[in-house]
This record gives structure tokens, sequence and C-alpha cells, in this order.
């Protein structure tokens, strides 16, 4: 672990911009002066991004369908591109779902296993969570196991089933591809998910006992993709206090009047709007219904995203970055980090103002990712 003080930087802290020393011992951040002195005049500092929900490892996973596997080097390419993005605690969202592939829960334990190998390994802090299908009832016992056997203590409930297609007599849009993503034939598909829509009277039963499960065992719960006030609520009787990506303002307002939390999308504020045609997370965080910017899909989209707020002053740069630190350590209930401030984590990034390139992260005092004239600093510094 680095023991230095970082002196010369514009550094962010809880009270705003300041030019005072930032010193790291034993994995902390102090006040007082300590080790090496590291000169970073020009750049700012800032607290590492901490991502409540991100699935853009699956590229690492599984480059190309059947073509190759490098999971355990996959995460630790993953943590490498991580911290390359200021992400210094991030939140590995798992799914187990009725559409298989590297959505079913063989895939899912094999994601499980390599990230329990490779974590303790990485300077980044690297979380699990389980996406559970409502409707996958026929796994829901094990994938309950898998949340013991791996101790994830985070689940989200996602139903991606296109119930109105299904209650038609339809057949549901991209079939064919999602099929042959999913390993089954089109026909053994579209009868899977008939199935499972049949099944729809039996959901919330189950899952209230599942929460009912999960909240004595101390497992942080949300919900994905909340359409309405009723959507939220439901989840909100079994215990789930977080609003992962709210489709309306509605539910968002719903979300945040109850006292929840709600996460969006760094990409859609990024882009400007739902790709999927859902309310623009922008609108979203000028309402100040935003407590968490994820990457969702993208790591580099975090950062940007904050500044992007910025830009379109939506909200100002201290309320922005809150959004990617303080906001989901506190949604998360990791009170020892979020903030730059003695005592806390070293978890920070060295940014170049100019370019809004992070050129160094830290985490956990160790170094995670550095480039260019950082990097030349830290190692002459006396």
């Amino acid at each position: 672990m680095l023991n230095v003080t970082l002196q010369g930087a514009r550094v962010m802290r809880p009270e705003g911009w300041s030019d005072a020393p930032l010193g790291m011992v034993d994995g902390h951040l102090t006040d007082c002066t300590t080790g090496r002195r590291v000169d970073l005049s020009g750049f700012d500092v800032l607290p590492g991004i901490i991502d409540p929900h991100g699935d853009g490892f699956e590229r690492h996973m599984a480059p190309r369908r059947g073509a190759l596997r490098e999971r355990d080097n996959g995460i630790v390419a993953v943590a490498a591109e991580l911290a390359a993005n200021g992400i210094t605690t991030a939140i590995l969202a798992q799914f187990c779902s009725w559409e298989g592939g590297m959505r079913g829960l063989d895939f899912a334990e094999k994601v499980f296993a390599s990230v329990h190998t490779v974590a303790p390994t990485v300077p980044l802090d690297l979380h699990l969570q389980l996406r559970f299908e409502t409707h996958f009832l026929e796994e829901l016992e094990a994938a309950e196991a898998a949340v013991d056997r791996w101790n994830i203590g985070y689940v989200v409930f996602n139903d991606h089933l296109p119930h109105d297609r299904l209650a038609q007599g339809r057949k549901p849009s991209r079939l064919t591809g999602q099929a042959l993503k999913s390993g089954r034939s089109p026909e053994a598909h579209l009868e899977l998910m008939q199935r499972l829509h049949a099944q729809t009277d039996q959901v919330p039963a189950a899952m209230d006992g599942f929460c009912a499960r999960l909240a004595e065992r101390g497992v942080r719960m949300g919900s994905h993709d909340d359409h309405t006030a009723d959507d939220r609520a439901q989840w909100r009787a079994r215990g789930a206090r977080i609003s992962e990506f709210p489709e309306t303002l509605e539910a968002a307002q719903a979300a945040k009047d109850a006292g929840d939390w709600v996460i969006l999308g760094a990409p859609n504020v990024v882009r400007g709007a739902s790709h999927a045609g859902n309310v623009s997370a922008q609108r979203v965080i000028a309402e100040g219904l935003c407590d968490a910017l994820a990457s969702d899909y993208h790591y580099p989209s975090p950062a940007r995203a904050a500044w992007r707020c910025v830009e379109k002053e939506l909200c100002d740069e201290m309320a922005a970055w809150r959004m990617l630190s303080d906001g989901p350590a506190r949604m998360l209930g990791l009170e020892d980090r979020g903030r730059l401030e003695a005592g806390l984590r070293a978890d920070l990034i060295v940014m170049q103002p100019e370019t809004r390139r992070i050129v160094a992260t830290i985490s956990g005092g160790q170094v995670a990712w550095m480039s260019g004239e950082v990097a030349t600093r830290f190692v002459a510094a006396s």
C-alpha cells in the first residue's frame, strides 16, 4: 500500500474543492503529512467511483458465443478496465434467467466462481449481484442456494417476459436470435416462455417468500425497470428498497417519496435518452430523483455522465460526482468509502482537468491504474 502525501492538486472534499494535501497510509486517507510527497499540481483528485450495477464484464468472460472461455483471466481484464475508468468498487450484475446462455444459472455459477477466485488478488473491491427473473420458478431453489454458497449480498428482480405478446398468442420479436443465444431451438424457446407466462399467478407468492428469506439473511434487494408507482410499492413491501433504472418519472418519484434509492444508467445520461424509449435519465436527475449512476453495460460512462450533468446544468460538480461516489456508497451500506475524508478507505482517482481523462486510480491505497505524466510524478516523488 502507498504511504504518500498528495500535494498541489485540487481535491474534491465533502465540503467542496480544496488545495490542502491529502495523505494515504495503511490503505486509508489522512489529513496528516505522511511518507513521500507526490506533486500533483495541475491535476484534480476525486473520490473513486462506486459502480452499483454493471454487466460489461460479459464481453471478457465469453467474447464470442461458443468460441472462447477465459473466465478467470477475463475477470482480471475486467478489473483493469474498471480501474482505467476510475471505478474502485464494482457490483458485477449477473443474471439467473430463463433466457439461458450467458444469462443462465450455469454461466452464472462460473462467473461467481471466477470472481471468488480473482477478487482477493486485485486492488479493486469486487462484489456480486444476482439478477433473478421472477418467473423462473423452476430455478428459484438453485438460485437461493447460489446466494448462500457465494455469499451474495445483493439481489435484484427482473421480468423480461414479453407478456403482452404471449397473452395474445403472438410470437415475441427477435425470437430466433434469442433462442440461438440460449442454445435452444426457436420452438423450444417459445414453449418455455409460454409455460413461464402461464404460471404468472404463482409468482407473487413465490417472490414474497423468496424476499422474506433473503431479508432474514440481510441481503440487500432491488427491483429492475419499475414502470409504475404500484410496481415500486409491491417491491418495497417485500423489502426491495432499491429501484434500478425506473422506466418512468412516476416510478422514480414514487421511490423517492417513499425514501427508496434510485439508480439510473450512466449510458442513458451520456446518450441523453433511453435506448429503449423510457424516461430520460437526464430528466430524472433534473427533478432531483437520482441517488446513484451505474455503468450498466459500459464502464466509461459513469465519469462521462457526471460531466454531462454539469454541462447540461442539471446539477453542480459536487452533486454530479456524489451520484458516483457518496450516493452509491450510502445506498450499498459501504460506510468506509465514497468521500475523501480522513479515516476512510483510500479510494481515489487523479484526473486531468482540461480533458477530464482519468490518469490514475488508487483503490484501498494500492495502485490499480496509472498512465503517463502522473506515473512519472509518483515514481519521482521524494
